[in-house]
């Protein structure tokens, strides 16, 4: 198999809570000889306030997230053209996503000020694949992975970032998109699985391609 960063330097990995985005990173970075980039959610103070407190807390974990994603992107943009692929678990795009789910109105005036000002100079991956699940599916893995402060999303937060997924990448055409829908797929655990999404990977050089043909069940 080639190695990917024949084909891509900056590899995305996006979807909701619970989609499985770190884990695959980590997989296809060990496959590919690449680096990491991950998100840090232990790292950011006010988030498990935020699960206790959605409303009192959310811009604070917002704008936290926001210079975290902003400074991980600039290891990017100054990597030089030797460096491995990087695989990321994370789009800068998707922290207003976000931001438009959980501030009010006036607190999103100020975060997009924020935004459009550290927007401008995050690099655009080569090629994001953008995880699916249903909500049951989402709930039952975030259940499984059992970290605690998660344990209180509720299945109306997950439909809604769900959605607002959706609508975000129904419209993305900032380069090559592969959709892959993983409610019967085990992409880390299953050899079988992992092995077709690599196969899908030589036929995501443009546009979008959406792929949902795996046959393992999560375990």
């Amino acid at each position: 198999m080639a190695p990917i960063s024949e084909q891509f330097r900056y590899v995305a990995i996006e979807g909701p809570i619970g989609v499985g985005k770190t884990s695959l990173a980590r997989k296809l970075a060990e496959t590919f000889g690449g680096e990491t980039l991950l998100e840090a959610p232990q790292e950011n103070p006010f988030l498990e306030r935020f699960y206790q407190d959605r409303r009192g807390n959310a811009l604070a974990t917002q704008l936290h997230f926001l210079f975290q994603r902003s400074r991980q992107s600039q290891l990017i943009r100054q990597s030089d053209l030797f460096a491995p692929v990087r695989i990321a678990d994370f789009m800068f795009d998707k922290d207003r996503l976000f931001a438009q789910l959980t501030l009010d109105d006036e607190e999103l005036k100020l975060y997009e000020l924020v935004f459009e000002r550290l927007a401008m100079d995050a690099p655009q991956p080569d090629l994001v694949i953008y995880l699916q699940a249903s909500v049951d599916t989402l709930l039952e893995r975030i259940g499984q992975r059992g970290i605690g402060y998660e344990q209180s999303i509720d299945a109306d937060y997950l439909a809604r970032l769900a959605e607002l997924y959706t609508r975000f990448f129904h419209a993305y055409d900032r380069g090559p998109l592969l959709i892959v829908n993983t409610d019967s797929a085990n992409l880390v655990s299953s050899d079988g699985d992992y092995k077709t999404l690599l196969e899908q990977l030589s036929f995501a050089q443009s546009g979008r391609r959406y792929f949902n043909a795996f046959q393992s069940e999560i375990d």
